[in-house]
Parts: C-alpha cells; sequence; structure tokens
C-alpha cells in the first residue's frame, strides 16, 4: 500500500453498497452537519438522504453527470418533486449512521423511495421521496425501462 492507501480499497466503501431491498450507507457525523449544540442540524438530514439516492443511482450504473451530459441521448436530470420526513430522535456529533434507500414504486417518470437514517438499531429519521426525471425543457420523461430492473428488481423478475 503507497503513502496514501490503496485507492481500490478505500473507493470500495465510499459509495455503500446495493442490499437486497435497495441500498445501504455509512456516514459519520462531523462537526460541520451539527449545531451549537452537536446535534445534527435538521436541514442536513436531507444532504445524508441525498447521498443515499446518488450512491444508490451510481451502484446501479446510473449517473448524473451522463445524463446531464447526454450521453443516453437527450439531456436529463432527477430532481425531487415531493418529501415527507419524519423526525424520531437527534443524531449527535461523532455518530456513525446507516442510511437505507429502497424503491416503493415506479410510475411513469416518477420513482418513490423510502430513506430510513439509523444509529444501530435505533431509527432516527424516516423519509418517504418522489423524485422525478425531467428534460432540458424541465418537462417529464419516462422512466427508462432498463432502469426499472434496477430499481425494482423484484417487480421485473414478476
Amino acid at each position: 500500500m503507497g503513502e496514501h492507501g490503496d485507492s481500490a480499497t478505500l473507493l470500495a466503501g465510499l459509495s455503500g453498497a446495493l442490499t437486497t431491498f435497495g441500498h445501504r450507507l455509512m456516514a459519520r457525523v462531523y462537526y460541520a452537519d451539527t449545531d451549537f449544540s452537536g446535534v445534527v442540524y435538521h436541514a442536513r438530514y436531507l444532504e445524508f438522504f441525498e447521498r443515499g439516492r446518488s450512491d444508490y443511482l451510481r451502484l446501479t450504473g446510473v449517473h448524473h453527470t451522463e445524463l446531464a451530459d447526454g450521453k443516453h441521448g437527450e439531456r436529463i436530470v432527477w430532481v425531487v418533486r415531493r418529501m415527507e420526513i419524519d423526525f424520531r430522535g437527534p443524531a449527535r456529533i461523532d455518530d456513525i449512521l446507516t442510511v437505507d434507500t429502497s424503491t416503493e414504486d415506479i410510475s411513469g417518470a416518477r420513482i418513490f423511495m423510502a430513506q430510513q437514517l439509523k444509529r444501530g438499531d435505533e431509527v432516527l429519521v424516516e423519509a418517504k421521496v418522489e423524485a422525478a426525471i425531467i428534460g432540458e425543457n424541465g418537462r417529464p420523461r419516462r422512466f427508462p425501462r432498463e432502469w426499472v430492473a434496477a430499481f425494482m428488481p423484484k417487480a421485473a423478475a414478476d
């Protein structure tokens, strides 16, 4: 291993892992994530959830940069259309958190995801997220069929 560590080893855990239910990502709470009391600032939970969704996409082969560059035809981007958050308990500085993301449904241009942020077995925050795919003109684009198999493997097998 070189003086900066083995890059492949370091990158292996960076994006979390695909699971039987969807995706799991581990994250540490840093000082910058907290308010003056050492508790995670409420808006930071959105960032933890965004990392979980982005890495879920990445590991299934859907890369934001490729979509925005038009690599698959028209330039398309993901947008969050609606989010419902339920705060159950606080995360604190130095906590190790687990962000679990799963797909509940896909319909037209929309994907419905469920997310949980946990400390050990304790659920701290839950979110229901509705995201959509839009084209350059801002109009919705149908969810590509090949993505359905990646995000809803059980539905594709039926």
